[in-house]
């Protein structure tokens, strides 16, 4: 089985470089990333130091990074599970031992959440380099010192394709095709440097799993690895594959945004931020050439684009002109921040009391839509960790119903959707130890739902044109907001 790293000529290899001393200052970066940039806003700025092999910097003026570091930049790779078992791992060059990840496991020991765990963790002879997707820790060994939002974003990269391969990127996903995550492996990374990690390439490199293609492949003995050179590869637009032929063609955008916000006891907001994204799945055929244009692009902060898209013509005129890949993929990432004055859908009224020397307290919460744009408001969940004094709760819920675990302390309400006509409302007793001290502050309500048809940000498209083909394309937009972080304190 010939990885890719051996079919290309060394003129196509060449070709794959990436400038990004110009990028990021590698000196001092990690600290940097550790301590000047917030961990959840990082992972959505991540794409504007896009791992695309062959398509960020190409021609004369690329410099190899070779003498820099960055030419050797992952060693090894571990997929950690919640649990702290290494179930997974593949090395590209000598074997370093599992005992380099002791210290990732006391910088988790030390987090008090699996999201605050550094990205970057230096060792006395590594750097570790670690996200976190779906309850899995993806753990990288490096030794010399590379931009280490080159690495995240690789890692991420890495995660995406599990999550097109096999429907979902989980431990028992990765398990039950532990073959094809190694091969794709071999073949993202080329002595540790990021090679093919556009989903069209692989695609044609190493085939997706199926019942059918793995009754053949144990019957005949064969791999799901192609003999060809992919077809996009050889050409100057790298994220699409050539021939491509579909009976109806269609193009469909999500535009997903998540709303993160912190509402204090009076109801005023201390923060908000939208993180959005754009979602795409193209299927069309020829070489299509689009523009995707908006109502109100000025909105957009901290956005970042997918290799395919032209930047000039966006920094002139605000649309996003480009030729797609084939299939899903995401266009954009954007954030919208605070400034532009976010809307916040719900509204929560709460009255949660313990008594000084009492074995009981009162709680009581009911939700209302506030700016919802008259879209309803669905799959509302609110999520409380009370004290720990707190034995049991005896409450009653108008709408849903309500679970609470008397060991991790963590009352969960799940509330449907919102009818404007009765509030739902949850109120009761709650009974605690007896003789302990009241609680020094009352818990907070994280609250989780989702909108349907609607952008909260007030993000519309307004058209999608094309070009170089002459058949007329099937085209539809759909919107979602959905809650990220949402806490209301009380």
């Amino acid at each position: 089985m010939l990885s890719l790293k051996w079919r290309l000529s060394s003129q196509l290899r060449s070709s794959c470089i990436f400038n990004l001393s110009n990028i990021v200052d590698r000196g001092g970066v990690f600290e940097a990333v550790n301590q000047a940039i917030s961990w959840p806003l990082q992972l959505r700025v991540l794409a504007a130091f896009s791992a695309s092999s062959a398509s960020v910097c190409r021609g004369p003026g690329a410099e190899s990074l070779t003498g820099t570091g960055v030419g050797k930049m992952i060693h090894s790779l571990f997929l950690i599970n919640c649990s702290g078992d290494i179930f997974l791992e593949k090395h590209w060059k000598s074997v370093v031992s599992q005992s380099v990840c002791d210290y990732f496991f006391e910088a988790q020991e030390k987090a008090a959440d699996v999201e605050n765990v550094p990205p970057v963790i230096s060792t006395p002879h590594h750097y570790l380099i670690s996200i976190y997707r779906d309850k899995l820790f993806f753990v990288s060994v490096i030794q010399t010192e590379v931009p280490p939002l080159f690495v995240i974003e690789f890692l991420h990269r890495v995660a995406d394709t599990f999550q097109d391969y096999f429907g979902e990127c989980s431990e028992a996903a990765i398990k039950d095709n532990v073959v094809i995550v190694y091969e794709l492996l071999e073949e993202m990374l080329d002595n540790g440097f990021p090679l093919a990690t556009e989903s069209n390439i692989l695609k044609e490199l190493i085939k997706p799993p199926t019942i059918l293609r793995s009754v053949v492949n144990s019957i005949t003995g064969s791999s799901n690895v192609g003999d060809t050179l992919p077809t996009g590869q050889l050409s100057n637009i790298p994220w699409r594959r050539a021939g491509v032929k579909y009976t109806n063609n269609e193009a469909y955008f999500d535009v997903i945004e998540e709303i993160d916000a912190i509402i204090d006891k009076s109801g005023s907001t201390v923060f908000a931020e939208i993180q959005g994204v754009i979602d795409a799945c193209i299927k069309l055929s020829g070489m299509p050439d689009l523009s995707l244009s908006f109502m109100n692009p000025r909105l957009l902060d901290d956005v970042s684009f997918h290799p395919c898209i032209r930047f000039k013509r966006w920094e002139s005129e605000r649309v996003l002109s480009f030729i797609p890949p084939d299939g899903n993929f995401r266009l954009i990432s954007y954030r919208v921040s605070s400034q532009n004055l976010v809307a916040i859908p719900v509204y929560v009224k709460h009255s949660i009391s313990f008594k000084e020397n009492s074995s009981c307290g009162r709680f009581d919460i009911t939700i209302g839509p506030k700016q919802n744009m008259g879209k309803t408001i669905e799959g509302i969940t609110v999520t409380v960790h009370m004290p720990k004094v707190v034995l049991n709760m005896n409450l009653t819920p108008t709408q849903g119903s309500y679970t609470f675990d008397p060991v991790t302390k963590v009352l969960t309400w799940d509330v449907g959707k919102i009818t404007p006509q009765k509030l739902p409302s949850l109120k009761g007793l709650v009974n605690l130890q007896s003789g302990a001290p009241k609680p020094e502050e009352n818990p907070s309500l994280n609250i989780q739902f989702k909108i349907q048809q609607l952008a909260i940000s007030g993000l519309k498209v307004n058209r999608l044109d094309m070009y170089g083909e002459k058949y007329k394309p099937f085209k539809g937009v759909k919107y979602v907001t959905k809650a990220g972080k949402f806490q209301v304190r009380t």
